[in-house]
């Protein structure tokens, strides 16, 4: 079976969400597949996927003041990719560094994470925007 969705993850706040059950609930057919793999990827430059702590929210926000030293706007003199201000070239070089997808096992039809694993939409601007994802769910 490999089944494939393009959904909407609405609009976020800048930081870092866990997204994990809105990606199930967009895809009732994982319920279906014994043993396969999900693969999650972002149509967009400018945010990101990761895996990371799912039950203690201040891991979401200190991987976000993380980012932002080390990554930081005050540094976006620097840039000559700022059309869209200050936080445009960071937020690029943020995705880059995190990546644009991730691949989890499913087993028993649910995604096979860790017990303290959550899937993280790292949105990188100050007004993102809506975020588009493909989901490919293969497996038997």
């Amino acid at each position: 079976m490999v089944v494939q969705k393009e959904i909407t993850i609405k609009p976020k706040p800048r930081g870092f969400h866990l997204i994990t059950h809105e990606i199930e609930s967009a895809v009732p057919e994982l319920t279906r597949i014994k043993a396969g793999l999900a693969h999650i990827f972002i149509k967009h430059t400018s945010a990101s996927l990761t895996i990371n702590e799912n039950a203690d929210p201040t891991v979401r926000t200190d991987m976000e003041k993380y980012f932002n030293r080390a990554v930081s706007e005050k540094d976006a003199h620097l840039y000559d990719h700022t059309l869209e201000g200050p936080d445009d070239m960071t937020s690029h070089i943020k995705a880059a560094i995190i990546g644009s997808s991730v691949s989890i096992p499913i087993t028993n039809g649910g995604l096979n994470l860790g017990t303290w694993q959550g899937i993280y939409l790292c949105e990188h601007r100050n007004y993102g925007g809506a975020r588009e994802l493909i989901v490919t769910l293969i497996g038997e």
